[in-house]
């Protein structure tokens, strides 16, 4: 079974264009994305996937493998189901490209959910949250699972609602802060791609509700590890910052 690890990177950002070309203690931030990557034990190859042809040219220089995609695809999955298309490997791991400090770990725990079960068709990872702060942040999307560990629902919301805490001032006990990392068989990737976009995902603006939407099932790992996405400036301070005192 083999199994790719592909980054969709665009240049343009609502509120960080050109964010994974910042600098990054001597990187470019979309280096550090595929360095990490590489060191997941569970992928074959890791590649960048963009429209844009400076990310192109800066890829290429620091000797990572990428590839053109459309700048028509409305999502980092679309741009996923289009390196799909031309690919033989059996499960593709979707890793954001604004992640530097992902777990390799992480990478191949959702894969590994897809070798383990053959039934599944997509698989991501959620771990507990810990601060109200996590918990009331609407840029933390939640989920709620059932008990066979399957998404019920994604929100950047608070969900649940918390009326009666199963342990006053834990809000662990039940909340779960999704991380943005997705593994897929090849088909159902594709066949998600030839979806419609549906009423909860435009409200939301978090396309995993489009296969909810639609009945399909998501098996959500959970972890302890945790990643840091960088949406602002002073989250790319934040990863300086660790990255410096992990140095």
């Amino acid at each position: 079974m083999k199994i790719i690890g592909v980054i969709p990177a665009r240049y343009g950002s609502k509120r960080f264009p050109g964010k994974v070309l910042a600098d990054v203690l001597g990187k470019p931030l979309i280096q550090r994305v595929y360095e990490q990557a590489r060191k997941a034990e569970l992928l074959d190859e890791v590649l960048v996937a963009t429209d844009n042809q400076e990310i192109f040219k800066v890829v290429e220089r620091f000797g990572g493998k990428v590839v053109m995609t459309s700048s028509e695809c409305r999502s980092g999955t679309d741009r996923l189901a289009e390196v799909a298309v031309n690919r033989e490997e059996d499960i593709f791991v979707n890793i954001q490209g604004d992640e530097p400090l992902i777990p390799p770990q992480l990478i191949s725990e959702v894969a590994q959910a897809l070798i383990r079960d053959k039934t599944i068709g997509i698989a991501t990872a959620a771990r507990k949250i810990t601060t109200r702060e996590e918990l009331a942040n609407p840029n933390v999307v939640k989920v709620v699972i059932d008990n066979d560990g399957f998404a019920l629902y994604f929100s950047r919301a608070q969900i649940p609602y918390i009326r009666h805490p199963i342990a006053p001032g834990n809000v662990s006990s039940v909340s779960y802060k999704h991380l943005g990392l997705y593994a897929y068989r090849k088909q159902f990737l594709l066949n998600f791609a030839r979806m419609e976009q549906g009423l909860l995902e435009k409200v939301e603006d978090l396309e995993q509700l489009r296969i909810l939407e639609m009945g399909h099932k998501i098996k959500v790992v959970i972890t302890e590890l945790d990643s840091l996405g960088v949406d602002t400036q002073e989250d790319l301070e934040k990863v300086r910052k660790i990255l410096r005192n992990t140095k």
